[in-house]
């Protein structure tokens, strides 16, 4: 057996030859590509180490997958969760979404799909990667597109979906708040340049209460050291006309003590997009702290 990585472990019902369980190969343990194998399963998202079986075989980038079988799915909401759990993938909340809008039944969007019932909830309740003609039947079967189940169009200005036919706006509580923010990643800083008005996306830490990115001491965003400001953070997701935002209010801080940077140091998920030396840490100290999500009144 012989592995690159991104090529997917198939393992199969001895019987049957039905995929029992998925994933992709993400590190080799030899250069010549034999076993064992560190894949990440689709089903849980978990990497671990594999020693393939007489059951299992390596499918190549490209090449088709074949359904879960119902008996499986069964199995698997045992021991991941129910039917609208928290494992769900990106194209499977699409999947629902789409399908909810429609007001459609898993069984109506499968017959139409020409597909099991069962595959289609599968997709539906847990992290997986359908092959494209899959999608493109399911996409056709929703009236939708294959761009869009897959989340397509991030290039362009989020906001040009059809809205939610019945949306729920929701406040968020400040715990809510906080573990949204320590999710880590983009967010925007507004202030006052010496030009006017500015906002700018950067790479931020959420640490012992404070949000704290790197700058440098001659760029624009360093003005806004003892501002007032806002820091904004938000998910949306286009394809299902919904998502989240948490906005901060305080007053920004130039990182003077050198614990507090180094530990700032240690803790950093990323280096900044923008690159160049930028070195220097601004903190914002939270004052206030408010968060809305716009989901389906259905799901609420």
């Amino acid at each position: 057996m012989y592995a690159h990585i991104g090529d997917r472990l198939v393992v199969e019902s001895p019987s049957t030859g039905v995929t029992r369980r998925d994933g992709e190969i993400v590190g080799l343990h030899h250069d010549d590509g034999t076993p064992p194998y560190d894949v990440r399963w689709s089903d849980t998202g978990d990497v671990t180490l594999v020693f393939p079986g007489p059951d299992a075989h390596v499918a190549q980038l490209g090449e088709p997958q074949r359904p879960m079988p119902q008996t499986t799915l069964t199995a698997d909401r045992t021991h991941h969760g129910s039917l609208h759990g928290g494992d769900a993938g990106d194209v499977g909340r699409r999947l629902a979404a789409a399908r909810r809008r429609k007001g459609l039944s898993v069984e109506a969007v499968a017959e139409r799909a020409r597909m099991a019932p069962g595959y289609l909830s599968y997709l539906e309740t847990h992290t997986a990667d359908p092959g494209s003609g899959t999608l493109m039947r399911l996409a056709d079967a929703l009236g939708t597109t294959y761009a869009a189940l897959q989340g397509g169009g991030t290039d362009r200005p989020p906001g040009r979906g059809s809205a939610l036919r019945d949306p729920h706006l929701l406040d968020l509580g400040e715990e809510e708040c906080r573990g949204l923010l320590s999710s880590h990643g983009v967010g925007r800083i507004a202030f006052t340049s010496e030009h006017g008005p500015a906002v700018f996306p950067v790479n931020y830490e959420m640490t012992n209460g404070i949000v704290a990115f790197r700058t440098a001491p001659d760029s624009t965003t360093a003005s806004a050291v003892d501002q007032q400001v806002a820091f904004e953070v938000d998910q949306v997701d286009d394809a299902m006309s919904q998502g989240w935002s948490v906005l901060v209010v305080g007053r920004c801080r130039a990182v003077t003590d050198p614990v507090e940077a180094e530990r700032l140091d240690e803790a950093a998920h990323t280096r900044p997009w923008a690159g160049g030396r930028r070195i220097d840490w601004l903190a914002v100290d939270i004052e206030r702290l408010t968060g809305r999500r716009i989901t389906s009144a259905a799901e609420s």
